[in-house]
Parts: C-alpha cells; sequence; structure tokens
C-alpha cells in the first residue's frame, strides 16, 4: 500500500464526481492500462456476509496452505473499507499478458521447463505500481483527493473487487475471465475518499462449462469456484517452501514456476489479445530454458539471470528443487543423469532431496543402490533416501 504523496501547493482543479471518474479513466488508459472500472467501496451487507462465509468455509479447510497471511488479516480481505475507512469508491485497473499462442505446448519438450506465462516477462508488481503511482500522484495533484494504491501486497480482493467493477467475473477456477481478455489479465486497485460513479458488476458466464477444472492435473478444484492451494502446482512450487508431497511430483512433469493449464483451458481466451505491454514480452531464457543447464545455476547466476522477473522472488533453492523434480520427470536419463548428478551434491537440502527423488525416476536401480550406503546429515534427505530403499526392497 504506498504513502500517500506530499500535499500540492496549488488550489485543486475543481470537478464533478463524473468529470473525476471520466479524468481517472483517462490518465489510466494514457499510462498504459489496457482497461479501468469504478466500484463502490461499502459492500451491503449480504455482500459482506457472503464474502465472509465463503473465507470462513476455505480456512477452516486448510485450503490456504502455507499462506498463512490468508488468515492473519481475513477481515480486511471481506471488506475493502476495513483497509481504509474513508475509501468510497475502488478504482480496478488491469493490464492484458494474453500469450502469443497455447502456453501448454511447452509440456510437450519434458527436456525443457514450462514457466507459467505471467512470470516470463518483467514483474508486473513493478509495472503496475509504477502506473499506479503515476495516476495516484495525477489525482492527488490535479484534484486533492485523498487515496490509497493497492498491487497484490495487502488484503484486498482484487478479484472480486474487478468483478464488482466490471472488469469480468470470478470463474470456476478461482481466477478473473474477462469477456475481452479471456483469463489474462493483472489487476491493481485506487481506494479513493470520495465517492464516484460506478461501473455496472459483470455477472458469471462460465454457464455448464468445467473445462478449466478438468484441466487440473492434480484435481485442486474439489467444487467449482473453490481452489484447495495445497494440491494446486502455482502454490506448489512457488509459495510452497518445503520438499513438495510424493502425491504431486510426477503431476509436476516440467513445470518449474506456476501453471497456466486451468486459464489456458478456458474457452473465453477465444476472444483473448496478445499483451502489447513490451514489459510482458517472453524473455528468451524464460521460454522453455533447458533444465539441465538450470541445474547448473548458483545463487549469484540464478538472480543475475531472473533479475526483474516473478522467478527471483522464490529464490534460488526453490528454484532448483523444482528443476530436480522436473528433470525426474523428463524421461531423458542421458541428459538428465548428470545434472541429477550434481544436485545431489548441492549445498542446499532442498535441492538435494528433491535430486533423490529424480535419480530414483531416472535410474532406479542406482538410486537403490546408492541408498544402502548414503551419508546425509539432513533429516529430510535422509528420509528421501529410506524411502527410496523402502520401495525397492518392497515385493
Amino acid at each position: 500500500m504506498a504513502k500517500l504523496p506530499p500535499r500540492p501547493k496549488r488550489p485543486p482543479k475543481p470537478a464533478t464526481p463524473r468529470e473525476l471518474r471520466d479524468a481517472i479513466a483517462a490518465k489510466a488508459l494514457e499510462l498504459g492500462f489496457d482497461a479501468v472500472a469504478f466500484a463502490p467501496a461499502q459492500l451491503s451487507p449480504e455482500a459482506r456476509q457472503l464474502r465472509r462465509e465463503r473465507m470462513e468455509a476455505f480456512l477452516a479447510r486448510g485450503f490456504q496452505g502455507d499462506m498463512g497471511w490468508l488468515a492473519d488479516r481475513a477481515e480486511q480481505r471481506i471488506d475493502p473499507s476495513t483497509l481504509w475507512p474513508e475509501a468510497r469508491t475502488v478504482v480496478s485497473v488491469a493490464l492484458n499478458y494474453g500469450p502469443a499462442g497455447d502456453p501448454r505446448f511447452a509440456l510437450e519438450e519434458r527436456e525443457r521447463g514450462a514457466v507459467s506465462v505471467y512470470a516470463q516477462g518483467r514483474d508486473y508488481h513493478d509495472v503496475m505500481k509504477s502506473r499506479l503511482k503515476q495516476l495516484g500522484r495525477f489525482i492527488w495533484d490535479t484534484y486533492h483527493e485523498s487515496l490509497k494504491v493497492f498491487v497484490d501486497t495487502a488484503p484486498l480482493m482484487e478479484k472480486l473487487a474487478a468483478q464488482q467493477a466490471g472488469h469480468g467475473w470470478q470463474g470456476k477456477h478461482t481466477n478473473l475471465v474477462s469477456r475481452r481478455f479471456g483469463s489474462w489479465l493483472f489487476l491493481g486497485e485506487l481506494l479513493l475518499s470520495i465517492e464516484l460513479p460506478p461501473d455496472e458488476p459483470e455477472t458469471d458466464h462460465c454457464g455448464q462449462c468445467r473445462a478449466c477444472l478438468d484441466s487440473c492435473p492434480t484435481n485442486a478444484f474439489p467444487a467449482p469456484y473453490q481452489l484447495d492451494a495445497r494440491r494446486c502446482i502455482s502454490y506448489l512450487t512457488i509459495e510452497h517452501a518445503g520438499p513438495i508431497d510424493r502425491e504431486f511430483r510426477t503431476a509436476l512433469g516440467n513445470r518449474i514456476y506456476g501453471c497456466d493449464d486451468c486459464l489456458a483451458a478456458c474457452p473465453w481466451n477465444k476472444f483473448a489479445q496478445n499483451a502489447r505491454e513490451a514489459a510482458f514480452t517472453p524473455r528468451a531464457e524464460l521460454q522453455a530454458p533447458l533444465l539441465a543447464e538450470l541445474a547448473t545455476l548458483d545463487d549469484a547466476t540464478f538472480r543475475t539471470r531472473f533479475s526483474g522477473t516473478a522467478v527471483k522472488r522464490i529464490g534460488r533453492d526453490r528454484f532448483l528443487r523444482n528443476v530436480a523434480y522436473a528433470l525426474g520427470n523428463s524421461g531423458a536419463p542421458a541428459t538428465a543423469l548428470p545434472a541429477v548428478e550434481r544436485l545431489l551434491a548441492d549445498a542446499s537440502p532442498l535441492v538435494r532431496g528433491a535430486a533423490v527423488w529424480a535419480l530414483s525416476q531416472l535410474a532406479p536401480d542406482d538410486a537403490a543402490r546408492r541408498a544402502r550406503t548414503a551419508e546425509e546429515t539432513d533429516a529430510d534427505v535422509r528420509a528421501e533416501w529410506e524411502l527410496v530403499t523402502a520401495l525397492t526392497a518392497a515385493p
């Protein structure tokens, strides 16, 4: 949440609510946002209660996994006005990051890593925050209206805010779906202390379709509009800090950062447009990089290679954990085994443990032999070797 800039010395420009709304919308589009819309910050009692019931049910079932911050400020996620009681209007802005083709084609190249579309260019947090601050500065300097800026860093339920503002609706995969941009939108918000004319909320257009639900490799949707993050590949490869449960390792395939399957499956993507924002142009090093090459990254080269991208935020060890699992799923021992051998000697126990599993997939007999004499000080890695022994000894 950005701090309010210093008060300008010149007097504010007078404007009616409609004029202010139109000026904000025009400036947002001038700054490069693909869409801008407005919604009331104050929820009706019925809407507030519905959000509360859904959030409480989500948390009660433990669907948040390791993301404890979802529970820490749950009430503020339910009602945007609790973040700032003076808020009267939500200005919801969106940036399109639509890919040029179907990102699922990368899953067929098993010796290469699949990186989620949203992470292949510049970190959207930086792009969105910079432009939102420029928009906020314009509003403050020109009209002296109090405001606060949000970009996925404060407990504001941005997808629900975007639906209330009319950008789209929260689909069965729990992500926003737009009739103009499909499932490919980054969202950001401004809260204003003045009431502005709102847009009409969008209604649900999913109908009987369940393409997104059926596409999930790990069955992370217990029901339409419900996501169990603990089973979601995006959560497992990005948010989850420890070893990934064996139940999901094969299903990871070659996904090393995020998963686009449910987004890419949405039929509304037929109306999607390629991203026009140059910052979101995929970097060559993030378009199906060779897994064996990624396995050579130390901390310094990891930071340099992924500087300015979302990938950098998870850190080198967690990233190479994902790479190790993908190597185990590659089905290409000739090229993968030398890389796995390197990771077995890595300084990080997280990486070594994943490499043990990869070895067991690529060369099970060799893994069983080495498990009998493996010397390991870390408990998690020892457990991986012990499981190799147990599985090979089973009748």
